[in-house]
């Protein structure tokens, strides 16, 4: 095993070491559960930032791989499972982001959960958790990238739920979990479709098989059949339309937890599935996967700008750039959709920490004032913090910037190039309505991110005493904000600010050729790389102006009030009341999916009670009759006949028991007079 696939199993074991120490060992730690876990973690980024430059930094670029068989039948039928793990520059990538992130919510949280009646369970359960996502980046086969992604939802489903004494958390874990079975379901067939065909489930193989002209059952459809399937596990993780509806709820965890999960882990997983099964995505597959992307960031972004709660603003907004990133994946730019994916987790998850700085300094100051009853992540009861809380102000500005698409930051690097990508799409294509959606979206994220900036950082509070008590957060939960806030800037993945196919990044990160089925492309990489360029300039010019306008509109409404945004409720309350009510998507599914399955299980137990139970019922009652009959027909037949035959011969035993005297005389004349009747007979 080469030395940086070592390191690599030392990296994925670590946290997993973290977890089994502290579930067992966290009440003895108790309050240095946070350090030991943030400790190991520390060490875990040191480990993978030494294996990232070391991988990046190689100029041949080579995949680092180790497998061994795991079950092997030696059967006719191939029945054998590889296990291994496996290193490229994307894994390489992917591992930085995540334990850059799990380290410093690790960090923010020794401030934030402080006191918390599960604190160390808190940190065992983020330690299960970071386990399970570095499991499904170093992974180099289905099975074993399964078996994490299922540990992914089960280690989600504790940290949203840690405040499980509040209903609302326990049923938004619940929520979460379920509403990811459905879409791992979907993962599962497609998955199995793999196995039947390749007998291997190993990516090499399935796609070295692919691009040699090896389809599922030989059909590019079935092929197709198997990409949408898998890709339903990303619909499920990365909550994409129409399973997008458990992620909102999960804020019920802790903020730490919304910037974990939000972030770089669970819901970066999907958009992680479908970079690591690119090569295995049809035109077909890839379009549908574009139009749901599109659809997803549309329908979140129309929701964000009607939401007064802090933590859901960043949730739906974090829905539309999971849209965005899979929207890019889908149209073809690959290295762009993976980079959106990174920049994201960078400036995202300091929108959460920073989200939850600010809900820690208003819960402090409205329970300095006894004030139990006021909303602390209610942006409207929040107004003048920039000059309370500096640093927060500060990140919050950059972080908002980066996901508006401003130059000089990651995220309009990014963004920029999957707009690029979709207008190229479109030349090839003629799918003009995926543009038109993701320059629309750019406009409204620009300007829902600086409503909330607004409200919450300038103007005045309506009650100014009941916020003189906040303050800037400590610097455990300062440190990650301004750390978050610089590698939100262009520098660190490319050197042109307003270029990423400049820089290191997309250099490193291409998809391999050697591996792309071309036959199954709509345009050839190189033809589609040529229409990239040559759309850059307009993509560029239209996203910013998109961008522009948003923060323009955000500045008339809530920054210099030339418009009333109360006005403009009041104008069309309908529409408003859709919006804030997300669409109505959960009514919708509680009355049918919910409420169906509901009426299922009713019916079936109506089913079991009535009819299954009753078959049952009356076998049982018809056997009793039977039973009941065969008794009285043996009591009354059976021994009738038995008593009468012992009564009949008991009768008879007492006639002959009076001949029967013993004396000779007696028997003597009976044989005289038997002698005379046979004489009398037969004479």
């Amino acid at each position: 095993m080469h030395s940086l696939l070592t390191l690599s199993l030392a990296i994925l074991l670590l946290p997993l070491f973290s977890f089994v120490l502290l579930i067992f060992f966290g009440k003895k730690f108790y309050e240095k559960s946070g350090h030991v876990g943030t400790a190991i973690l520390g060490i875990d980024f040191l480990l993978t930032f030494y294996v990232a430059i070391q991988k990046l930094t190689d100029t041949t670029n080579e995949v680092f791989s180790y497998s061994f068989t795991w079950v092997d039948f030696h059967s006719t039928i191939p029945l054998k499972l590889d296990l291994g793990i496996m290193l490229d520059n994307v894994g390489a990538v992917m591992l930085m982001v995540v334990l850059l992130v799990s380290f410093l919510v690790h960090l923010f949280s020794l401030g934030y959960m402080k006191g918390d009646v599960r604190y160390s369970k808190y940190y065992a359960y983020l330690g299960i958790f970071t386990f399970s996502m570095l499991g499904i980046v170093l992974t180099n086969n289905f099975f074993l990238m399964y078996m994490f992604w299922e540990l992914v939802g089960l280690s989600s489903y504790l940290l949203i739920g840690h405040w499980y004494e509040k209903k609302s958390a326990a049923d938004a874990g619940k929520k979460a979990f379920i509403t990811n079975r459905v879409g791992d379901f979907g993962f599962f067939i497609g998955i199995m479709i793999l196995w039947f065909n390749y007998s291997s489930l190993s990516f090499d193989h399935i796609y070295s098989s692919i691009a040699h002209g090896i389809l599922p059952f030989g059909s590019s459809g079935w092929l197709t059949a198997a990409g949408i399937f898998i890709f339903c596990g990303a619909v499920g993780k990365s909550a994409q339309f129409p399973l997008h509806v458990w992620l909102p709820d999960a804020m019920e965890g802790p903020t730490p937890v919304s910037a974990l999960i939000h972030a770089a882990t669970m819901v970066a997983a999907g958009v992680y599935l479908v970079v690591r099964t690119f090569p295995m995505l049809t035109a077909d597959a890839l379009m549908i996967i574009a139009y749901i992307g599109a659809v997803t960031a549309f329908i979140s972004a129309t929701i964000a700008i009607a939401q007064y709660d802090i933590k859901k603003i960043l949730a739906y907004s974090t829905i539309s750039q999971l849209g965005y990133m899979v929207m890019g994946l889908g149209v073809g730019s690959y290295s762009a959709g993976f980079m959106h994916l990174v920049t994201h987790a960078a400036f995202k998850a300091g929108l959460f920490l920073a989200s939850g700085s600010i809900i820690h300094a208003m819960h402090h100051a409205l329970h300095h004032v006894n004030d139990h009853h006021t909303d602390a992540q209610d942006i409207r009861f929040m107004g003048g913090l920039r000059k309370k809380m500096p640093i927060t102000f500060w990140t919050m500005i950059v972080f908002t910037l980066a996901i508006s698409g401003v130059p000089l930051t990651s995220g309009f690097l990014s963004k920029d190039a999957i707009l690029a990508g979709t207008l190229a799409y479109n030349h090839f294509t003629g799918q003009t309505l995926i543009p038109l959606i993701g320059f629309f979206v750019a406009g409204l994220t620009a300007f829902y991110m600086f409503r909330m900036i607004f409200i919450v950082f300038f103007g005045e509070h309506h009650d100014a005493h009941r916020l003189e008590h906040v303050h800037e957060s400590p610097r455990t939960m300062t440190i990650p904000l301004i750390t978050f806030a610089a590698v939100s800037f262009f520098a660190f993945y490319s050197f042109n600010p307003f270029s990423a196919g400049d820089g290191w990044f997309f250099q490193k990160t291409a998809v391999p050729e050697s591996v792309v089925p071309q036959a199954v492309r709509a345009a050839s990489a190189e033809a589609f790389g040529e229409e990239l360029h040559h759309q850059h300039y307009l993509a560029m010019g239209l996203s910013l102006t998109m961008a522009a306008l948003g923060i323009l509109t955000a500045m008339l409404f809530y920054y210099w009030k030339k418009f009333s945004a109360d006005k403009v409720v009041a104008a069309v309350p309908r529409l408003f009341t859709f919006l804030n009510n997300k669409w109505y998507f959960d009514e919708l599914y509680q009355k049918t999916a919910v409420n169906g399955t509901i009426g299922i299980a009713k019916l079936l137990a109506w089913f079991d009670a009535k009819i299954i139970d009753g078959i049952v019922n009356g076998a049982a009652w018809l056997t009793r009759l039977v039973a009941v009959i065969s008794g009285k027909f043996d009591h009354i037949v059976v021994d009738g006949i038995v008593n009468f035959t012992a009564y009949f011969t008991g009768f008879f035993g007492l006639v002959f028991r009076r001949i029967q005297t013993g004396k000779v005389q007696t028997y003597i004349i009976f044989a005289l007079v038997g002698a005379m009747v046979l004489f009398y007979v037969y004479r």
